[in-house]
């Protein structure tokens, strides 16, 4: 498809991408990966970026690579980017009320939860937690992979918190988007509580750009949950992307991808200031 050069006019918010800034605040001693090179990126180098593709906010995502539960490089692009910027933050699975409520006040609106990283075992007794995350009115952010999601349905369902799921929720495209996994990200739609960024095809696709085997995911997961519950997001800096990515094609793919313009701003601009207050 041609390009669309409209897209970048649009007023946008990038819901899920990281800051990587080693130089100035060091990677935590004990992390299973430390990115290096074209994987780090500061925000003052992002800002740019996002000057560049006409792009007004982004949703930081702690990472797990390099930082772990350290948020002092995310929560200074917050407090630098004056408004521009807010995250989501990685705590320790017993984080109390008080570390939650601090964080919020400096610009959190969510904790991240990465089963696809650290397996299911891992946060076996976060039922607590979550409670204190729903208490304050912030976001339950899960990455997933293959079904995990089916053992964790109940639980996120139910938690009372707000839900984001990552990258489309990972499916296993060789499953199709009956697999279980899927089916049960599907099921969540009925919930209400729980919003899917349409993201992170690189991460499931079995194929390279325009990853021609992911349409579907896209078009059950709008189906489903509607524009009203689905966010638009790069994944910049791509960290351990198994192949190139670039920020104006990840663009262009959504264009061709939502080619409804009411549908595609309410992605891009109306689902994610609704959700996370940007403005």
């Amino acid at each position: 498809m041609p390009t669309d050069f409209s897209i970048y006019a649009q007023p946008k918010v990038d819901c899920h991408c990281h800051v990587l800034d080693p130089a100035q605040f060091a990677y935590a001693p004990d992390v299973g990966w430390r990115p290096a090179g074209q994987e780090t990126g500061s925000a003052a180098y992002f800002g740019h970026v996002l000057e560049a593709y006409g792009v007004q906010h982004a949703l930081l995502v702690g990472p797990n690579s390099g930082y772990g539960t350290d948020n002092r490089c995310l929560l200074d692009a917050i407090a630098r980017g004056q408004g521009r910027f807010k995250g989501i933050a990685v705590v320790p699975n017993d984080a109390p009320a008080s570390q939650l409520q601090d964080l919020k006040a400096q610009g959190i609106v969510g904790i991240a939860f990465n089963f696809a990283l650290h397996g299911l075992d891992y946060y076996a007794n976060i039922a607590p937690l979550l409670d204190r995350l729903a208490a304050l009115d912030m976001f339950v952010q899960v990455q997933v992979v293959q079904a995990q999601l089916k053992a964790l349905a109940p639980l996120l369902g139910d938690c009372g918190a707000r839900v984001l799921v990552d990258h489309c929720g990972r499916p296993t495209v060789a499953e199709g988007v009956t697999g279980e996994g899927f089916a049960a990200l599907l099921g969540l739609a009925d919930k209400g509580n729980t919003a899917v960024k349409l993201s992170g095809f690189a991460k499931y696709s079995m194929q390279d750009y325009p990853f021609s085997d992911t349409p579907a995911y896209t078009r059950a997961l709008l189906d489903a949950f509607g524009a009203a519950h689905c966010l638009w997001a790069s994944d910049w800096p791509f960290l351990r992307a198994p192949r190139r990515l670039d920020y104006g094609a990840l663009l262009q793919l959504f264009a061709q991808t939502v080619p409804d313009a009411s549908m595609r701003h309410d992605i891009l601009w109306r689902t994610p200031l609704r959700l996370f207050g940007f403005g």
